[in-house]
């Protein structure tokens, strides 16, 4: 999987799935005060230079070398500061309770391992803390505006209800949007979208 990613991020000189950061994503961030955010899958660094920007402290994490070089410099570019670290997810060390958000832009874990590391980020966030997430639903898998083409990659609501449980949820909803995030994320879509907060 890491062979795939950095020939994918290293190959196009172009930003894969452009530069503007995710629209849900963005949307959500901008309702909560800036303090520290975590953002797995980072990729090439779009919604960590737009969160930087607005005062976020940003730890980005991806295990693909390519995207961390475009996204550090990225960031250089743009005048903002943020951390990336190249690493496993669930292998991934901070403070319990470190983050008030995480962003799980995209974010897709096979079935057999993503309760772990969903369990891990919770453990990562503050009493307080947010969870911003949008990723593809199940019911993408016949359209070709990107995503796994495994469906136990995929999402729906039962999963994402399970994992976060211990959430207040503010946004859950499974929805079809009109995508525009470079070449590779282009199309009508099916997305689940959620926002949740950590129970004080």
């Amino acid at each position: 999987m890491k062979d795939f990613w950095d020939s994918r991020y290293g190959e196009e000189k172009e930003f894969v799935y452009g530069k503007e950061p995710n629209i849900f994503f963005a949307d959500q961030l901008g309702n909560i005060p800036p303090g520290k955010l975590l953002l797995p899958c980072e990729g090439e660094g779009r919604n960590a230079v737009f969160a930087a920007a607005l005062g976020w402290e940003v730890d980005a994490i991806d295990f693909s070398d390519a995207a961390r070089e475009k996204a550090l410099a990225f960031a250089k570019d743009s005048g903002v500061n943020m951390k990336y670290y190249l690493a496993e997810i669930e292998s991934f060390k901070a403070p319990s309770e470190f983050y008030d958000a995480v962003g799980l832009v995209y974010a897709h874990f096979h079935s057999a391992k993503r309760k772990q590391i969903h369990a891990h980020l919770l453990s990562l966030l503050k009493p307080g803390g947010w969870v911003i997430m949008e990723a593809f639903s199940k019911k993408q898998m016949p359209y070709k505006s990107g995503g796994p083409k495994d469906e136990e990659m995929l999402y729906d609501l039962k999963s994402i209800k399970e994992d976060f449980q211990s959430l207040k949820k503010i946004i859950f909803q499974e929805m079809m949007i009109e995508l525009d995030e470079g070449d590779y994320h282009r199309g009508k879509a099916m997305v689940v979208r959620f926002v949740g907060k950590k129970i004080i």
